[in-house]
This record gives structure tokens, C-alpha cells and sequence, in this order.
């Protein structure tokens, strides 16, 4: 496999002070240019040094009430590159109602493990749009078949909107992306990521998706709970990667697929239990996606296996990108100064 791997920009330390901590808004997130190919490389580096034993990733905690309207994620983390720790936490409202009645709020706090100081507490939702699409586009570019030329997105909602530019970033001899997707305002939003990252790339919105499944070499589904989308095992060819990141695979892709790969397979048994089988099991991960990427472990063994690829949030990844976003973020004097300890 040819290596496309991009090298990730030296982040040197921030810190706050032990009086005040850096808040950066949404706002503040927002007004920052980054590149595909910087959000990658940073991506790709905080899995490599997982994979070096010199970061920390446990398991997320998870809070769910009986009745499902809501769910909350806390995950603590360390940056053994960036000498980093962080915490971020999630919570989602209205899972039982539509998209527009939903809410969704997760944010990020960074401390400096050199200097013992806070570095900014920031608004993580821009980061996660960004962290997971990179992720599916690694995902693709060490477990899709030689030669792959044409990719599948099923939903249009965040983590959909970004999924062909990133794909083209790490896949760039894709010749034909196709798009699943109702909502128009979201097929809108899609086909604008692309221009503006590809201004000579155009989407294809399919109908039958069944008949799209059936032609994609790579598959990433991102629709959201209440999708009608579900692509079933027997509509994809041989050789076919399909990326898990929210909805729109059904459960035989992966209970029949002839390797599993999973960012973390502590955290699949955590967030993928709708893809359990009938008596709530879900099989065993062949390979987790760190040794893979570093070279030590199989993402693919022969160019006619069906994959399944089950990409979870790993905070590392969040705290590298965090760490960027922070140092970014400096360097334009971006950020209000709380004196929360003072």
C-alpha cells in the first residue's frame, strides 16, 4: 500500500495561568481555517501514539435513563505526545424526538501536564465533526480494496456533511461519490462541503439504495436513529469496506462480514449494541484500528474480503485536535479569559 500519511504540525505548549481558563465559543471555533489534510494528520499522529503505549484511553462512562430520551458520555484522556489530559463530556435530549427538538451539547477541558495548568475549555462540537469524518477517511485508506473507486455516504446530518471531502483527501482516486439522504437542507450542506473543499467534484444523490450499495467500494453510514436506511450484507460486492459511525448499516454487515476492525472494541460493546444479534451478542473485532494504522496488525487480507469498520470517538483523537484548535486559537488571540479560580 502506497503511504499517504500526512505529517501532523509540531504543537509546542499553551498554557493558561492557575486563575484563569480560556473559554473559546462556538463562535471562536467557528472563525478558524484548518486544512483536511491538518485535521488527518493530527488524527492520525494521536492514534499513533495510542498505539506507543504513550497515551491513556480508557473506556466513557455512559448515563442513560429507562425510558432512552437522553444519553451522556464523560471520557477522561491523556495526549502522551502533546503531554496533554483531558475531559470531555456529551449529552444528547430528544432522542426520542425529531432533529429539530433535539438538543446536543459536548464540550472539552485541556490541562497542560508540563506546567499543571488549564489550557481552554471549548465547545467540542465542531472538533467531533471533524474527528470522525478524518477518522472514516483512515478507516478507508488502510481497509478499502486497491483500487477502490467509488464511495457511498448514507445521511446528511454532521458527521455526513464532511465524509467525501475527507474520503477524497485520503482516497483521491475516487471517481464516484454518491449520496443516501432526504433531507434537502442537509443534501444541500453536503454538496457545498464538496465544492468548497473540491470545487471540480460533484455528488451523485441515489433512490435505490440498495442498487448504490451494491455498486460502492467504500460504504460510511451517518444518518441518524429514526433513518429508514439499512443496507443489508447481500447488497454488497465482494471486497466492500462499510464504516459504522451512526445509522444506516444493518446488523448482518457486520455479523457477516469477513473481518471486523473497530477504533476500540471496549467502546463498540458500549455505543453498538443495536448492531447485537438476536440474543444480543455482537462478534468479536479481528483488529482494533491503532495497530492497524501503525503497521502491526491486518486491515485487509485479500482485495475480495468484505469489511466492517466500526468507528467510535476515541478523546484522544478529540484532545490532539482540541490541542490544535487551542494553539490556533492563541495565535489569533481568539477566546474570552474567565478568572474561574480566582
Amino acid at each position: 500500500m502506497t503511504d499517504t500519511s500526512i505529517t501532523a504540525p509540531a504543537d509546542p505548549p499553551i498554557s493558561g495561568d492557575d486563575q484563569h481558563l480560556r473559554i473559546l465559543s462556538t463562535t471562536d471555533l467557528a472563525g478558524m481555517d484548518i486544512s483536511l489534510a491538518d485535521v488527518v494528520a493530527t488524527v492520525e499522529g494521536a492514534y499513533r501514539t495510542l498505539h506507543a503505549g504513550r497515551s491513556d484511553n480508557p473506556r466513557k462512562l455512559t448515563v442513560k435513563p429507562p425510558d432512552g430520551h437522553s444519553v451522556s458520555y464523560a471520557m477522561l484522556g491523556r495526549d502522551g505526545s502533546r503531554d496533554v489530559v483531558a475531559i470531555k463530556t456529551s449529552y444528547k435530549h430528544g432522542l426520542d424526538k425529531g432533529r429539530a427538538e433535539q438538543h446536543y451539547y459536548t464540550s472539552l477541558t485541556l490541562y497542560d501536564d508540563r506546567t499543571g495548568l488549564p489550557v481552554a475549555l471549548m465547545d467540542c462540537s465542531r472538533i467531533g465533526s471533524l474527528r470522525t469524518p478524518a477518522v472514516s477517511a483512515l478507516l478507508a485508506r488502510e481497509c478499502a480494496a486497491p483500487g477502490a473507486r467509488s464511495a457511498l455516504v448514507i445521511g446528511t446530518g454532521t458527521q455526513g456533511r464532511l465524509a467525501l471531502p475527507f474520503l477524497l483527501t485520503t482516497l483521491p482516486d475516487l471517481d464516484r461519490l454518491m449520496l443516501s439522504g432526504t433531507h434537502p437542507e442537509g443534501i444541500a450542506a453536503v454538496r457545498e462541503q464538496l465544492r468548497d473543499h473540491f470545487p471540480d467534484r460533484d455528488v451523485e444523490l441515489v433512490d435505490d439504495l440498495r442498487a448504490a450499495a451494491t455498486d460502492a467500494d467504500v460504504l460510511v453510514a451517518t444518518a441518524g436513529s429514526h433513518t429508514p436506511a439499512a443496507v443489508e450484507a447481500d447488497w454488497l460486492k465482494p471486497g466492500a469496506l462499510s464504516v459504522l459511525v451512526g445509522h444506516g448499516l444493518a446488523p448482518s454487515t457486520l455479523h457477516r462480514a469477513d473481518r471486523v476492525i473497530a477504533t476500540s472494541e471496549a467502546q463498540m460493546h458500549i455505543t453498538g449494541l443495536d448492531m447485537a444479534d438476536a440474543d444480543g451478542e455482537l462478534p468479536a473485532v479481528d483488529a482494533e484500528f491503532p495497530p492497524v494504522l501503525a503497521g502491526s496488525a491486518a486491515g485487509r487480507r485479500s482485495d475480495t474480503e468484505r469489511i466492517f469498520a466500526y468507528n467510535s470517538g476515541l478523546v484522544v483523537t478529540d484532545i490532539a485536535l482540541g490541542h490544535r484548535f487551542a494553539q490556533l486559537a492563541l495565535a489569533q488571540g481568539l477566546g474570552t479569559e474567565v478568572p474561574l479560580w480566582r
